[in-house]
């Protein structure tokens, strides 16, 4: 992939380091400030056995605009693994599991995609997946067949429904159950593998996918838990990233006067990367993609921490789609 967003010598946030290797990125980023102290303790106290990741599942939500790719971000209070400001997602919970309806590709088709050999350890991805989306956001990725997705009639029994699942009032599972609904797979299609770094107190396997929205339905954030969230043009958050904008925008205490890098994590920033870099919403979610696991390391450069993440450019090309 070209650097579609050169940034100035010396800066960071999508830097790419000098002559890399043929076919290579070395893309180094800024470390949140909430990270540092992670960071300094792992780097004084010598190298050991990174804590446990939990797996997750974020959804990206994209529509078409004037300005090109728009994606819904919000604001996560604490140190998610995910960023303080992201796309919907969480960790898994054990109701994931659970047998609700499916409709969509097989699992069999799902794990080859995901290169996961647990067929139902795929499902649990994509029905977390769908499940976050409905708290975070209220869309709901479920219908009663393979062709219907449902609507919303009542908004206020809508949210009481997502505050009950988001409290463990009533599972996600439950929730479909007493309404006929299945989860509609074929609505996600997925984007990115990511592992939070080795030295994080709090780690994620987190599995990226992407949405457009249903007819009908409409984002808002959790009554009870909601701060902000908003949907954004990708390509101006991109052109803006070395700015403090987004940070202001958001206009919390840890993310006032900072940019992008210092808010979120690389994968989103990547992600984001590539949609403004698409020729719309429909484009960027028809992409062929390779789903090559990343992570991203410690990097000590002149006394500073950094992310850094390395990216093959074949991680973009990929013959096998669902």
């Amino acid at each position: 992939m070209n650097n579609r967003f050169p940034t100035r010598a010396g800066r960071v946030g999508g830097e790419l380091t000098t002559h890399p290797p043929s076919g290579v990125q070395r893309r180094i980023f800024e470390l949140p400030p909430e990270h540092l102290s992670a960071a300094e303790n792992w780097v004084t106290y010598g190298v050991r056995a990174p804590r446990s990741a939990v797996r997750a599942s974020s959804v990206c939500l994209v529509r078409e605009a004037t300005s090109g790719v728009e994606t819904y971000l919000s604001y996560r209070a604490g140190t998610s693994p995910l960023g303080s400001v992201a796309f919907p997602g969480g960790s898994m919970e054990a109701d994931d599991a659970s047998e609700a309806r499916w409709f969509g590709p097989s699992l069999r088709s799902w794990a080859a995609k995901l290169g996961i050999l647990d067929q139902k350890l795929a499902r649990t991805y994509v029905v977390c997946a769908i499940r976050e989306l409905f708290e975070e956001t209220g869309i709901l990725l479920a219908g009663s067949d393979e062709q219907s997705v449902a609507e919303i009639n009542d908004p206020v029994e809508w949210m009481s429904m997502r505050e009950a699942i988001a409290g463990r009032d009533i599972s996600f599972s439950e929730f479909l159950g007493r309404r006929g609904l299945g989860v509609r797979s074929d609505l996600l299609r997925p984007v990115a593998h990511w592992l939070s770094p080795n030295f994080a107190l709090r780690r994620f396997d987190t599995w990226y996918f992407s949405a457009a929205v249903p007819q009908g339905q409409h984002a808002s954030l959790l009554d009870s838990k909601g701060i902000w969230g908003a949907w954004l043009s990708a390509a101006e958050v991109i052109r803006k990233r070395h700015s403090h904008w987004l940070g202001n925008s958001v206009g919390q205490d840890d993310t006032t006067d900072l940019r992008l890098s210092q808010i979120t994590s690389p994968a989103v920033e990547t992600i984001l990367e590539r949609m403004a870099a698409a020729n719309g919403a429909i484009a960027y979610l028809a992409r062929v993609r390779s789903l090559n696991l990343h992570q991203a390391n410690l990097l000590v450069r002149d006394g500073r921490y950094l992310l850094e993440v390395v990216i093959n450019e074949e991680d973009h090309d990929s013959k096998w789609q669902l």
